[in-house]
């Protein structure tokens, strides 16, 4: 549908969740994996998180959003689609947008991320339970 078009790229990435967005001319239609966003988010905070970007700048009207996101869980997912969001969007245009959106933090890579299992310890920190005897 999309394939010809020209459009913005930008990658979001928060947690575990990767998400690559594509920004296309239109009329405010999200897609996220095939699905419609009120189909793949269920919560409407997760839908308000990734709107955020496009009502910030005052495009929501102006812009198709067509996203495939990966890994971790949903809210997760919808701050990485956010987070590409606001980079196609600076891609197309950077002097007028990106201070609006480094303002209220959107281009701020979120790196809270699960820490790694360290051998000898049951979880990331956890140790074994100590026995005397």
């Amino acid at each position: 549908m999309y394939s010809k078009e020209s459009f913005f790229y930008g990658t979001g990435r928060r947690k575990s969740s990767v998400a690559r967005v594509r920004v296309y001319s239109g009329t405010g239609k999200i897609t996220i994996n095939s699905r419609n966003i009120d189909e793949y988010f269920g919560l409407e905070t997760l839908k308000l998180i990734v709107r955020q970007p496009l009502v910030l700048t005052g495009t929501q009207d102006r812009f198709d959003v067509v996203c495939n996101v990966s890994g971790g869980g949903v809210t997760g997912q919808a701050g990485a689609v956010r987070h590409g969001i606001s980079r196609a969007l600076v891609e197309y245009d950077a002097e007028n947008l990106r201070q609006k959106l480094k303002k209220a933090g959107l281009l701020t890579r979120d790196p809270r991320m699960k820490e790694r299992k360290k051998y000898g310890l049951k979880a990331a920190r956890r140790a074994p339970q100590f026995s005397k005897r």
